[in-house]
């Protein structure tokens, strides 16, 4: 398998790296993905791109720098690396997310549940996916609350209960934690297993949370329980904060069609406890 990972640098990039040691990884510095067409890379000397590179600044998004930022990374891109892979009969896996959705459901959302973004990150990755799918080998894996090597919502918990800071947290959106080494194995597994195209739901299997459960759970694995985690809202957290784009309180997935195709789904607590411990 030939593949070349876009997006190297991010957690999920990183993540594919070690997974696919033999694949041919580049970072932003090395290719801004919207201006694919015109880069000098001998697009046909792979048979699969990975796309883990997208604008992820939720709320940057939604500022006038950022809005165009988003549609260029997150929609022009991947369109652009679609029309590639349709000419040279390439396979091309891109990364979507759950803020495709807006998260009024009281159910996990399949793959096929209309998406109804509420933020122009959310709207510019669901022209993203669009995109991707005119090319007919492709898969979209969606995620959601993604950890990894990087910046994430848990390291910033573990440095809070280092501090012995006592933080209120969200307790009204609600899904299941991604890790991302679980990702890069169920993106190789998909390819590997010659899985049907399509749409694919990945994150931690187990029962959905809160982010202050998960908040709470990370200060007990790290030693720090006696610390107190209020519970908030969502409107409550964002009250001073007008410009914060809106986030889906539901973002739990419906992962059977992963699990009919194979892919390990690991319960997210027990994944937790070894990100914890190895931190």
């Amino acid at each position: 398998m030939r593949v070349l990972v876009l997006g190297a640098g991010g957690q999920v990039g990183r993540a594919l790296v070690a997974a696919l040691p033999d694949a041919t990884a580049l970072r932003r510095s090395d290719l801004d993905i919207a201006d694919a067409a015109s880069a000098s890379i001998d697009w046909a000397a792979y048979d699969t791109i990975v796309n883990a590179a997208a604008f992820t600044d939720v709320d940057g998004a939604e500022t006038v720098e950022g809005r165009a930022a988003a549609w260029r990374t997150n929609a022009a891109g991947p369109s652009a690396l679609a029309a590639i892979c349709h000419r040279t009969g390439s396979t091309l896996v891109h990364l979507s997310t759950e803020y495709v959705f807006d998260g009024r459901s009281a159910q996990p959302y399949p793959e096929n549940a209309p998406v109804a973004p509420l933020s122009v990150y959310g709207a510019s990755k669901a022209a993203g996916d669009i995109a991707v799918h005119t090319h007919p080998r492709h898969y979209v894996v969606r995620p959601s609350w993604v950890v990894g090597d990087g910046h994430n919502f848990v390291r910033t918990m573990l440095r809070l209960a280092e501090k012995g800071v006592e933080p209120s947290v969200v307790a009204d959106q609600i899904g299941r934690l991604t890790f991302a080494t679980d990702l890069a194995a169920a993106i190789v597994h998909l390819v590997a297993s010659g899985a049907p195209y399509g749409s694919y739901h990945v994150t931690g299997g187990g029962e959905p949370a809160s982010w202050a459960d998960v908040a709470r759970a990370t200060f007990a694995l790290a030693g720090h329980g006696d610390l107190r985690v209020t519970d908030t809202t969502t409107a409550e957290y964002f009250a001073d904060k007008p410009h914060a784009a809106r986030r889906p309180l539901n973002s739990v997935l419906d992962l059977s069609r992963a699990a009919a195709a194979g892919v390990e789904l690991p319960d997210w607590r027990e994944r937790l406890a070894d990100y914890v411990r190895r931190s």
